[in-house]
């Protein structure tokens, strides 16, 4: 049975959405479209590249997560180098190593832009805080001046995963008409970690005129949300990038334990994350296959249950 996929972000903590999907295919059922925001986009880009939860097991075992934590050697100093970073280029790594991870497993099944994709088959949420509103990728970069099929899809995982302040904003400068009548510097537009402002999107797949409904075929949506095992844990301030780290890492998981209406609470796949923060890239490959089982076991457990005829509005 086919379902539509949505999954949450949580950085590091994506590791057990992985695990979820390969639940969810051992339960027999296949994705058909697929969304995400900022961990949950690399498992959504990777799922509609053709990628399923065993492959993605073994990426995970062969993925070493501090790579992505590159800088050069000048902002490495000790507290001058991470402050005149974050002051120059707007975050403490740059995303690029983690762009280049993605956009390589990406080729490996061919998809290089959203038009080596059957048309609506992902979307990406990013928030552009230039303008202060979300964006779907690929379908809102129309607004931009770009033209969604040729934009690469690599980088839009990367617009929707660029944690504030941990990892640099990525910045697009407007082409076309959507340039026109700005000033040379109102031309970039700067994008952020989608989770800023929709980290569990469900709303994208709400049955509508978009032109992918099938007349006479509803594929039910399936959530996917991360939750904290254990009460959240104190961060530890002792100056202004500590304070930044807990304030970014508030943000960006306080979404995990939000209330869900009852209606999607239904179609939700609750998957314990044992307390990892989001931005904890070092952890042990022992822990990496703790995340990965605790999301097996939330998928699997979740399909034994749930049935299509919950689905309301059409969902």
């Amino acid at each position: 049975m086919e379902i539509n996929a949505v999954f949450e972000g949580g950085g590091i903590k994506g590791i057990s959405l992985a695990g979820a999907v390969k639940g969810t295919e051992q339960a027999g059922r296949t994705f058909s479209r697929v969304a995400g925001t900022s961990s949950g986009s690399i498992i959504a880009s990777l799922l509609a590249a053709g990628y399923d939860g065993e492959a993605m097991s073994r990426i995970i075992r062969n993925t070493s997560f501090t790579s992505f934590l590159k800088r050069g050697v000048l902002y490495n100093t000790a507290v001058v180098g991470p402050a005149l970073r974050v002051l120059i280029k707007k975050g403490l790594y740059s995303g690029e190593a983690f762009e280049a991870w993605i956009r390589d497993l990406l080729r490996e099944k061919g998809i290089v832009t959203f038009s080596d994709l059957p048309k609506g088959k992902l979307s990406i949420i990013a928030s552009d805080i230039t303008n202060g509103r979300i964006v779907v990728l690929p379908d809102d970069l129309e607004d931009y001046g770009f033209s969604p099929g040729e934009f690469e899809v690599a980088k839009a995982v990367r617009m929707s995963c660029s944690i504030p302040y941990f990892f640099d904003p990525v910045m697009l400068r407007l082409n076309g008409k959507a340039s026109n009548g700005k000033s040379f510097t109102e031309q970039f537009v700067y994008f952020v970690d989608g989770g800023l402002l929709s980290n569990f999107p469900l709303w994208l797949f709400e049955e509508k005129a978009d032109g992918f409904k099938s007349p006479g075929r509803k594929i039910p949506t399936v959530g996917y949300q991360l939750i904290g095992k254990t009460a959240p844990q104190p961060h530890r301030i002792t100056g202004p990038f500590s304070m930044l780290q807990a304030l970014v890492g508030t943000m960006l998981s306080a979404h995990d334990e939000r209330y869900i209406e009852t209606e999607k609470f239904v179609r939700t796949v609750k998957i314990p994350t044992l307390g990892i923060p989001t931005t904890r890239f070092h952890i042990s490959a022992e822990l990496s296959e703790e995340m990965y089982a605790a999301g097996f076991r939330a998928g699997e457990e979740f399909f034994k249950n749930w049935r299509p005829e919950h689905r309301q509005h059409g969902l």
